[in-house]
Order: structure tokens, then C-alpha cells, then sequence
């Protein structure tokens, strides 16, 4: 089982997309994706960008190039400029989606055989605080491969910009055409 998700600041809403396969990079921007479809774009259908904070390690680190790439697409699909913020190594405890999200999860499947993802779903689409967190969950059967390499060809495509300050761990990918409204 690998849990991705995306916690909404402004909405105090949560989304985990849980994956029955491994924790890639093409599987943290598909839960991205996930999130955008279901949930994002009705919530603000004037965006024209995402902001992304995210660890520096993992699926979604900042060395990354397969979620980076992966970025690349989803902006192209949505026509949505992707900021990305890592978080430095070793400071992932204070990004919110740790506090604010998944801390409610554990505590709220605290003590409860995880037996089948059905019940991990319903468990995770269960959790709410006094606060008025809301989660939505749902389950990821897609495969994705471990392993797939990004080349320097590809990655001179991306329409990356690095922003002054740490650009390797703070840049915005833009689409590389006017996507879908």
C-alpha cells in the first residue's frame, strides 16, 4: 500500500489516493492529477496555477526527474503553471500536510486492523477533526513501474524555470502550450 496525499490549505481538505503498487514519481503526480480532477478544478476553476510543497526526498524530491517530467505533463494536460516548494532535507515535519492531515489519519485508524484496503479506504475517508477537516479517499489500481529513467533530452524539454532563491528545490514548471482552460 502507498498513501499520496494532498492536503487542500485554504478548503482544510484532505485527498489520498492509495496505491496498491509502488510509490513513483508517476504515481505522486497521478494522485496530484487525481486530486485536480475530482476535486481541484470545481473548487477553483479560475486557477491558473498549483502550488506544490513538498519533501525533498521521495517520490516528489526535489533530484527527482521523473516527477518532474511527469509535472511537465500534468501542466501541459491542465494548462496549469506547477510551482513546486521543497521543503530542505530533514525538515518534512513541519510541511502542513503532516500536521494537518495525516496525523488525523493515524489517529483515526489508531488501534484498527488495516485487514484490506477496503477498509483502509473507509478509514482514511472517515478521519475529521473539531477543526472541520474533511477527507476524500480512494484507491489506485494503475501499475507504475519502479526504476524508469528521465534523459537529458527530455529534461532540456521541460519548461522549468528556477526561481532565485534555491532554484534546484523552488522553480515552476509552465505548460509548454496553452493547455485547457
Amino acid at each position: 500500500m502507498a498513501p499520496y496525499g494532498v492536503y487542500d490549505i485554504a478548503a482544510n481538505q484532505g485527498w489520498v489516493n492509495v496505491g496498491i503498487d509502488a510509490d513513483t514519481a508517476e504515481f505522486a503526480v497521478e494522485s496530484i492529477r487525481r486530486w485536480w480532477q475530482r476535486l481541484g478544478k470545481e473548487r477553483y476553476p479560475k486557477a491558473r496555477t498549483l502550488t506544490i510543497t513538498a519533501d525533498c526526498g521521495g517520490s516528489n524530491g526535489a533530484r527527482v526527474r521523473l516527477w518532474k517530467r511527469e509535472l511537465q505533463r500534468f501542466a501541459d494536460e491542465t494548462g496549469l503553471g506547477v510551482t513546486v516548494a521543497h521543503l530542505p532535507p530533514g525538515t518534512s515535519k513541519w510541511n502542513r500536510i503532516e500536521h494537518r492531515l495525516f496525523a488525523y489519519i493515524s489517529q483515526n485508524w489508531r488501534g484498527k486492523p488495516l485487514v484490506s484496503h477496503h477498509v483502509i479506504i473507509q478509514l482514511i475517508g472517515a478521519t475529521t477533526t473539531n477543526t472541520g477537516l474533511t477527507v476524500t479517499c480512494d484507491i489506485d489500481q494503475s501499475l507504475y513501474p519502479k526504476g524508469v529513467k528521465v534523459s537529458d533530452a527530455e529534461m532540456a524539454t521541460l519548461n522549468i524555470q528556477r526561481h532565485t532563491f534555491q532554484g534546484d528545490w523552488n522553480y515552476t514548471i509552465s505548460p509548454t502550450q496553452q493547455g485547457p482552460p
